[in-house]
């Protein structure tokens, strides 16, 4: 497409040619129509096109013009465009009549980014809801600022032939909207109609197999009818399947529970709108503009504790988020949902619906077809599918706020794959994360690519998943690693991958916590030269010593740390089995702190009288009783020693359960339990004065709300005395808090209040989770100082 003839210069000066590289988020954003409306716009000749570097302009015309347009390049950018930067080159003229759009050019290094996929925006609802227009109701609707990206990429650059729309011939309608560079579907990758299709099918088993409806409107429409009916269904997302049931309808809640053998792990929900859920939840300014932005997470929100019910406003059942202070809430980010929720007009349908991955409990997300078909089976009544393939899996984000800032616990969908900056330079790495809530990490000069959330490596399909994705996020990216980075954990399957597949690289094993500190260092800009007070506590990492750590005060950079403070050590009975039922660290605690196992105490009347025994025994000879400092298994010590969590269905159940109590404690006490500090480094935080204290309360008639709360505050005490300590002992001011515990709103709250109080700067995660979803992060940056010379 070309520019109307130039005007005929009324400047005197000689004609000046620039080429102009941008490298970042440009392609696929409308960025290329943007190039030449604001070339055409200053009078400019030249062409702009994609390449797997990034976006090349040759603009020629009169100096002025030329720098006016080199200016205002990156200010103006489209809204999802993300410019990382932008080189310049003086060129000889060349002359021309003319500014046109070239066709892409392959070869040569990728250094181009893809954009993540991206909610539907406004204009494109418009159409959906126009009855006049010609996508009302069609499911793919999409533009230039919207709609998937980085899930439906098979290459680069980022043209249609290279997404998984290529098998999609364009009618000439969209043709003709695709290649107009003034309409905003100019080379929207993704461009659809009801004419050219994706197209929607229902799949519902019958008597005589599977029946398929896939006219017209009529799957969307019978869909939101089962649904209704109390069905469970299996819809076809960005990234891959949801299972999707009604979420006021507590049969069909339970079954879906039931079916997915979850347990009590929180479902999220998925409302029309904000205005469909503030009467159940607390809804600041920027949880609101998480939810109604373009990356739509789940957003964890903060539930009202007695919330009113206006009339007609919908009730989620109970079984939705049993237990939990939170409620997951995410609003629609495709036209499937907005149309499953139901468009204006519309008849009544389910207002809130329950979503989550479509995957057998401990499996990846499921993203094939066919495999959705067998899989999720005797789970779902039926598939709401479409033709347009999945290329990469890529699961729902997870956020929550802390003192009204985001806080990413699930970094995925809507952020991967943008890059964080480094801020120091790495050489091309890859880092392979932990087991639990795996994500890996590339890395090359001063930018890190975290993966989409892949999920716990315990699962053959899962390791898979990971296999597929290192694969396809180094094509996309252009880094080749020249070095690999994991735990040091001897069994984790994710540092047992970097070794079977180093082939002759340097494997760097990083310890568990020291990741976690560099990662947030990372994240905040710090470049290494000064040691930062890291504070990281989580449910468990493989400690130097053998023990299993997880309540560490640690004095770190990146190549390196010194152990300033733990928790004591107390036996971890049974391992994984003692994860699973909180009574048992609960009663390893009490046996610690020189206290008897009464029958009194909720711990001991929630363990069955035979495992009592067998457990007193184990402990008396320490069978099977790795030492541990982790502070994770501490809250699940008390949330069963308080009688409210005693076994675990999911990860961290007991410690959210902690939380929700200590909303509810009174407001006017300020008790907080102590623990005892011992001299030296490092510094031993002796937890048996609070499991006293917590025994001596209950027994005085104190509910588990206060205790609950008390122990919050106690945990905060003793992270900000530690702190002192080491600001004394080593002159430093800044802390790192990190680790699964700290997405503790809570507790993190509490920690940064008492510290920053005190004159400390205070380090928090904003952009990669505290737990070992940014692990690799760590490791990348860990990795490249200790074996800088590699």
């Amino acid at each position: 497409m070309s520019a109307p003839p130039r005007p005929a210069a009324v400047a005197q000066d000689p004609p000046h040619r620039r080429r102009v590289l941008v490298r970042g988020v440009v392609q696929g954003v409308g960025f290329r129509p943007y190039v030449y409306g604001l070339a055409t716009e200053l009078a400019l000749v030249g062409h702009v096109t994609n390449t797997p570097e990034g976006v090349v302009a040759e603009v020629e015309g009169s100096v002025a013009a030329v720098a006016r347009f080199c200016d205002r390049l990156a200010v103006q950018a489209p809204p999802l465009a993300r410019v990382e930067s932008v080189d310049h080159q003086e060129l000889p003229a060349a002359g021309g009549e003319a500014f046109t759009i070239l066709a892409s050019r392959g070869g040569g290094p990728v250094r181009t980014l893809v954009s993540p996929d991206t909610a539907t925006c406004a204009d494109c609802l418009a159409e959906l809801a126009d009855p006049a227009d010609r996508r009302h109701r069609h499911p793919f609707v999409n533009c230039t600022h919207c709609g998937p990206r980085f899930t439906i990429v098979t290459g680069v650059p980022y043209d249609r032939a290279n997404t998984t729309m290529a098998a999609f011939p364009m009618c000439p309608d969209c043709a003709r909207e695709y290649a107009d560079p003034t309409d905003r579907r100019f080379h929207a990758q993704p461009v659809a109609c009801p004419s050219c299709g994706p197209r929607l099918r229902l799949i519902v088993p019958g008597d005589a197999g599977r029946a398929e409806r896939t006219s017209g409107t009529a799957p969307i429409a019978e869909a939101r009818a089962m649904l209704a009916r109390g069905a469970i269904l299996a819809v076809k997302g960005l990234g891959g399947y949801h299972l999707a049931c009604d979420a006021t309808n507590a049969g069909a809640v339970s079954l879906l529970r039931r079916r997915k053998a979850r347990g009590d792990k929180p479902f999220a929900v998925m409302a029309r709108a904000a205005s469909d859920v503030e009467h159940l939840v607390r809804l600041g300014p920027e949880e609101r503009r998480l939810l109604e932005g373009p990356v739509r997470p789940v957003v964890l929100l903060r539930r009202r504790p007695d919330p009113a019910y206006p009339e007609g406003a919908p009730r989620p059942a109970e079984a939705v988020a049993p237990g939990s202070p939170d409620l997951g809430v995410m609003l629609p980010y495709t036209p499937v949902h907005h149309l499953l929720l139901g468009l204006p007009g519309d008849p009544d349908g389910p207002r809130l619906l329950v979503m989550t991955s479509g995957n057998v409990s401990g499996e990846p997300i499921v993203t094939d077809d066919d495999e959705a078909l067998e899989r999720l089976a005797h789970l779902a009544d039926g598939w709401l599918t479409h033709d347009r393939p999945i290329h990469v899996p890529c699961d729902d984000s997870v956020v929550r706020v802390c003192d009204a800032e985001p806080l990413v616990l699930r970094r995925s969908r809507g952020y991967a794959p943008l890059p964080l900056t480094l801020p120091l330079p790495v050489r091309p790495a890859l880092a392979t994360g932990g087991d639990l809530k795996n994500a890996f990490c590339l890395g090359e000069g001063r930018q890190a690519w975290l993966s989409a959330h892949i999920g716990d490596m315990d699962d053959l399909a899962t390791q898979g998943a990971f296999e597929r994705a290192v694969e396809q996020l180094e094509s996309i990216t252009g880094v080749r690693p020249l070095k690999l980075a994991c735990d040091r954990h001897p069994g984790y399957r994710s540092a047992r991958w970097a070794d079977r597949n180093a082939a002759g690289r340097t494997v760097v094993r990083v310890q568990h916590h020291h990741a976690h500190i560099a990662a947030a260092m990372a994240e905040h800009g710090l470049d290494g030269t000064r040691p930062v007070i890291g504070v990281a506590f989580d449910g468990t990492g493989h400690g130097d010593d053998g023990a299993v750590w997880g309540g560490e005060f640690l004095l770190a950079d990146y190549a390196g740390f010194t152990r300033l403070g733990h928790l004591a050590y107390v036996p971890l009975p049974g391992g994984d089995t003692a994860v699973r039922r909180p009574y048992r660290m609960a009663l390893a605690q009490l046996r610690a702190a020189g206290l008897d196992w009464s029958g009194d105490l909720p711990c001991t009347a929630a363990c069955p009288p035979d495992e009592l025994r067998l457990l007193q025994r184990q402990l008396e000879r320490d069978l099977n009783c790795v030492p541990t400092s982790s502070m994770g298994r501490l809250f699940d010590a008390v949330s069963s020693l308080a009688g409210i969590c005693h076994r675990a269905g999911y990860e961290a159940q007991a410690a959210v359960e902690l939380e929700a109590a200590a909303l509810e404690a009174p407001a006017g006490d300020t008790t907080a339990y102590a623990f005892a500090l011992g001299d030296g480094e490092p510094v031993r935080a002796d937890s048996a004065p609070v499991i006293r204290a917590i025994v001596r309360d209950l027994r005085e008639g104190h509910t588990a709300a206060t205790v609950a709360a008390r122990f919050h505050r106690g945990v905060a005490g003793l992270v900000h005395a530690l702190c002192r300590r080491a600001r004394e002992r080593h002159g430093l001011d800044t802390v790192a808090l990190t680790g699964g515990v700290f997405a503790n709103t809570l507790l993190s709250s509490a920690c940064a209040a008492a510290l920053r109080e005190d004159g400390f700067t205070v380090l928090r995660h904003r952009l990669v989770p505290p737990g070992d979803g940014g692990l690799a992060l760590g490791q990348l940056m860990a990795a490249a100082r200790t074996t800088p010379d590699d």
